[in-house]
């Protein structure tokens, strides 16, 4: 499998801030992490809340610098200045958590998906309104004529998310970070949304880093996963022999907190399988 991305040696301390806190009070919350991506490969990293997930999604997309440590694009190291940084984020798109703060309340969700478009200089204005309704067409938004035209605050939470997924795949982008996509869904949505960036990602052969708290919905979406505790990797491996042979104390934690109580869920094995390498 060709590596689409690699990470050497990442590091990122934050310096605590208020009244009482020292300078030498320090967190370090991401350490010394080392992993690849291959093309056309799904690549979870799961840990609980402030284990350092979003932060390593913040230093791929130089969003915050690192303190150390080479992040590598297709062989090409990723540095902080705007024509690298502008031609690597057409490339490498990002879908957050909370779909409605990541969107401009105020725009409609045309110009939302135009957006990029419009910043990578793709298409005339005629090309431009042809990808976006295509798009929308991709992540099951119909009518999309219809849900152009729309706000925000007009759509379910369900419907602004695949909006979100849209605004990522406008510019074909060769990587798509996810970061907790379907946490703040409905139960009812979440295995419509994982279907969805699952079918996309198979049609489009698109590189995923996957980011969640929830080992369940990893099971079923990621060929590989890292287990990240306090900023470090803990386990990492074929997502299918990590979960089924946890070594570390605190993947089997987070292998007990998983609940499924129902037996057809869409999560369950027995039910989906495990996903294999493409």
């Amino acid at each position: 499998m060709n590596e689409i991305l690699r990470v050497e040696n990442l590091n990122k301390t934050f310096q605590k801030n208020g009244l009482f806190h020292k300078n030498s009070n320090k967190v370090k919350a991401v350490k010394n992490v080392n992993f690849s991506l291959g093309l056309g490969e799904i690549l979870a990293i799961a840990g609980q809340s402030g284990s350092g997930k979003s932060t390593i999604a913040k230093l791929i997309l130089r969003s915050i610098e690192p303190d150390s440590g080479k992040i590598y694009f297709e062989g090409t190291e990723i540095f902080n200045d705007s024509d690298n940084l502008k031609k690597f984020r057409g490339q490498c798109q990002m879908v957050y958590q909370d779909p409605y703060d990541s969107m401009n309340p105020r725009m409609r969700v045309f110009d939302i998906v135009n957006e990029p478009l419009e910043i990578h200089n793709i298409g005339n204005k005629e090309e431009r309104h042809k990808i976006v309704l295509e798009t929308l067409k991709q992540v099951k938004l119909e009518p999309a004529e219809e849900i152009m035209g729309k706000f925000p605050h007009m759509l379910s939470g369900g419907q602004r998310q695949r909006v979100a997924i849209a605004r990522a795949l406008v510019t074909n982008p060769k990587m798509i970070i996810a970061d907790e996509p379907v946490s703040m869904l409905d139960v009812s949505v979440r295995g419509e949304i994982l279907e969805l960036m699952s079918t996309i990602q198979k049609k489009k052969n698109i590189s995923f880093i996957y980011i969640t708290h929830d080992l369940a919905t990893a099971k079923y979406f990621a060929n590989k996963i890292i287990i990240l505790y306090a900023g470090e990797i803990m386990e990492s491996g074929q997502t299918r022999d990590i979960l089924t042979n946890p070594k570390h104390p605190y993947t089997k934690a987070l292998i007990d907190a998983i609940s499924i109580p129902d037996p057809k869920n869409l999560y369950k094995e027995k039910t989906i399988g495990w996903q294999t390498d493409t």
